[in-house]
């Protein structure tokens, strides 16, 4: 039976990868969008590998994006993006992915959907879609082509690549508010583990905030040593699950879990140690402000989420939170992050405005490069 052919660009945006889709090559958005997009990316799958699909069975590698030129006069591109569930036939399209935020300026460019200087730096305005917020991209341009190649270092991603700037303007939540509750720390009762103290902010993604501590961690595990011990998953699920309940993201932790296994991320914080990241990198105490640990769909994340780096940077700039409890008052400069692969600096504006805290922009640094181009085939029949 022939194959169906639609489409697409594999790209590495950031620490992350992703099937990348023009909006108007798939059907629109619901049930028989879902079913193709979960196919492509092998999901599905009892066996947790995605073998039969472009999926590579991690929250960072399991990933659809879809873009199309935008109806606003503020932004360029539409960008939606799409968390595959591995083992489950669900897409959470509940948040962003901040570090394949840093594909789709490079992608609108070469689909022809952004005009771009032959050389210098081109700047593509996104309109976020699922979380309703805009994000600026600069994007290096060199003989007309987007400039892929570079020296500039990302810890977790192996070579380095061309620098591309992303502000993410007003990314506090969709009606404004970045402490959902109001409060910088609240205490958050979890059947079986008690009374938590938790962090509940809404920038970049909806994320929860817990002292690495609290979970029996010092903050410096590796991503086998959390991965490993499916008992520890469990009840990092169950917090998030509960907390997702009190951010009012869902009605019961078990929807939680079920259908919003995106976001809200979990991150747990520790005060700054010495610790060997993945790749064998020696990260120091002087060097960083805090040490981020991210979960993302269930499992560690082998760096650290854009969107997660975001989210520390501006919990970091708000008085009373866990983060700046254990940062302090580090002024304009950014906050320098430890995170499982190394570190990672994101600078965040906040002001207090009528009563509540405001984030102007979160400005961070990444790369991203062109994996593959042509069709991804999936069964004609589905």
């Amino acid at each position: 039976m022939t194959q169906r052919r639609i489409p697409a660009v594999y790209m590495r945006g950031g620490s992350s990868k992703g099937v990348f889709f023009l909006d108007e090559h798939l059907p629109p958005a619901g049930a028989e969008r879902d079913t193709i997009l979960l196919r492509v990316i092998g999901s599905p799958d009892a066996y947790g590998k995605q073998i039969d699909g472009m999926g590579g069975a991690t929250s960072s590698t399991s990933k659809v994006v879809v873009i199309g030129q935008s109806s606003r006069d503020d932004c360029d591109v539409d960008y939606l993006f799409g968390a595959p569930a591995i083992e489950t036939a669900v897409i959470d399209w509940s948040g962003n992915c901040g570090n394949l935020s840093s594909a789709v300026g490079p992608y609108a460019i070469s689909q022809g959907l952004v005009d771009a200087p032959r050389d210098g730096m081109a700047v593509v305005r996104i309109w976020q879609a699922n979380i309703q917020k805009r994000i600026i991209a600069h994007v290096p341009m060199r003989n007309g082509e987007v400039q892929e190649e570079g020296d500039f270092v990302l810890d977790g991603v192996a070579f380095p690549a061309a620098e591309i700037v992303l502000e993410f303007l007003e990314p506090g939540g969709s009606d404004g508010s970045i402490l959902p509750t109001g409060n910088a720390v609240d205490q958050v009762t979890v059947p079986g583990l008690g009374t938590l103290a938790v962090t509940l902010l809404n920038a970049g993604n909806p994320t929860i905030f817990i002292d690495a501590l609290t979970v029996g961690l010092k903050g410096t595990e590796t991503q086998d040593q959390v991965n490993g011990d499916a008992a520890l998953l469990a009840r990092l699920e169950t917090i998030r699950a509960h907390c997702t309940v009190a951010m009012g993201l869902a009605d019961s932790a078990e929807e939680a879990t079920r259908l919003r296994p995106h976001t809200p991320k979990l991150c747990c914080v520790a005060v700054p140690q010495a610790y060997q990241a993945a790749g064998g990198k020696q990260v120091q105490p002087a060097d960083i402000d805090v040490i981020a640990r991210i979960l993302s769909m269930g499992k560690l994340h082998h760096a650290i989420t854009g969107t997660g780096a975001v989210a520390v940077a501006v919990a970091a700039a708000l008085d009373g939170t866990l983060v700046n409890r254990i940062v302090g008052d580090i002024g304009d400069r950014q906050v320098r992050m430890g995170h499982t692969a190394g570190s990672v600096a994101v600078g965040a504006r906040t002001i207090f405005q009528d009563g509540a805290w405001v984030v102007e922009k979160a400005v961070m640094s990444r790369s991203a490069r062109r994996l593959m181009e042509g069709w991804v085939r999936i069964p004609e029949a589905l």
